[in-house]
């Protein structure tokens, strides 16, 4: 095997890498984008806002769950038999669900392609970000994954952009499909993890979700690692995704959030925040104090979108901009999951945990949903978002500082 140049942040597998969380986050966005006008078609001009809403939640549902699904059979995969396999069989997969994606004429066949677009979409971040922790120095890792995640998340920047520029919503998916299987060309010189290779050749258990579980202190460390990032999604999945509805609920009648450009506004404020995140990482020698500062940010950002936000467009734009740079610590948080573990479950951890955070939006659902029992739904949302607030921020102070960490380990030979 080739011996790969651990000390270039800018080396084959991070632009490769890159690249494809850029189409992936591409192809994960763009039903958020395309959602309203792709369902007007579908369901026809006489569809209310109400049923538009209901039928998005539900094709969301679907498509965090293949997500869910995914995100374990993928990461098993990728310890089992490599991280390679992973990374370009989910983006095959993918590729070929948006492609038909482009086709559809009923929600029932709307729904199911997503679920594999989802299923597809879970396996290719944690692949290339375990394959960039494993191949670079622990000085660097840090930055090859902020390189990841800053180039990754314009991705999404490009759909908002897109679903404004293309007016067929099928040529947005034909487009997504096209990308992916164009990054498939780059595979040619990419290797696979030398780490993994050496964990291959012994005999330990590898991709064993159930080892996670195995005691209770490996448990609450997964749990509070994907516990960190659940407002990430919380603001995607509904302040952003469901700007129209929420801000007509708020009684804003001046303007009407595009879907678009709220998804655009975001993501750049995402894309800025992931550089802002890993380099303060860096600066600051700890994982741990750059997603304390991001997840305090993302909470007076919570704060803002309900307040100053419906004032007018200019100052909502704003919000979605400053809310999006505050949960900018995705890079951040993906390296602390594929620090956390030894290599023989690394790929498991990394490929689940970022998957489990997107699939939460479900539970995330289920809870303003059950709070909303006792109370309208507006306070009900604003409750949860509290309350996940605290949550990340009490898992994260139970989290141990992974900076710097030597990665070269097995979990069986870990003191645990």
């Amino acid at each position: 095997m080739k011996k790969q140049n651990n000390d270039k942040v800018f080396n084959l597998l991070v632009i490769v890498a890159a690249l494809g969380y850029f189409v992936d986050i591409y192809d994960l966005l763009l039903f958020l984008v395309e959602r309203r006008d792709s369902l007007k078609e579908i369901l026809g001009a006489a569809a209310t806002n109400d049923e538009i809403q209901s039928v998005g939640k539900q094709l969301l549902n679907w498509q965090m769950g293949g997500m869910l699904i995914g995100g374990i059979f993928w990461g098993v995969l990728g310890d089992k038999k490599g991280r390679l396999s992973v990374l370009f069989g989910s983006i095959l997969l993918y590729s070929l669900a948006n492609i038909a994606n482009g086709f559809v004429q009923t929600v029932p066949q709307y729904a199911i392609l997503r679920f594999i677009s989802g299923f597809g979409l879970a396996g290719e971040l944690g692949a290339g970000i375990t394959l960039v922790s494993e191949t670079m120095s622990k000085e660097k890792r840090g930055i090859g994954t902020m390189i990841v995640a800053t180039i990754g998340v314009f991705g999404a920047v490009v759909a908002g952009f897109m679903g404004n520029v293309i007016e067929n919503w099928r040529y947005s998916f034909f487009l997504g499909g096209a990308m992916g299987l164009a990054l498939l060309l780059m595979r040619i010189g990419v290797f696979e993890s030398g780490m993994f290779e050496i964990a291959k050749e012994k005999k330990v258990s590898r991709g064993n979700l159930f080892s996670l579980f195995s005691s209770s202190k490996k448990a609450f460390k997964y749990l509070n690692i994907i516990l960190v990032a659940v407002p990430v999604w919380y603001v995607m999945g509904v302040l952003v995704g469901f700007a129209p509805e929420m801000m007509e609920k708020l009684g804003v009648t001046s303007f009407v959030p595009e879907n678009g450009k709220c998804v655009m506004f975001a993501y750049l404020g995402i894309t800025i925040g992931d550089f802002a995140s890993g380099l303060l990482s860096q600066i600051l020698k700890s994982r741990k104090k750059a997603l304390a500062t991001f997840i305090f940010l993302t909470g007076i950002g919570i704060m803002l979108y309900f307040t100053v936000a419906t004032y007018s467009e200019t100052i909502f734009y704003s919000t979605i901009l400053f809310i999006g740079f505050a949960t900018g610590y995705w890079a951040v948080f993906m390296s602390t999951a594929s620090e956390l573990f030894g290599t023989n479950i690394r790929a498991t951890v990394t490929t689940t945990a970022p998957n489990f955070v997107r699939g939460s939006l479900i539970f995330v659902t289920m809870l303003i949903d059950l709070i909303a029992i006792y109370t309208n739904r507006m306070e009900a949302i604003i409750i949860t978002g509290i309350i996940l607030f605290i949550i990340a921020m009490i898992s994260l102070w139970k989290l141990e500082e992974t900076f710097n960490k030597d990665l070269n380990y097995l979990e069986e030979d870990h003191l645990i």
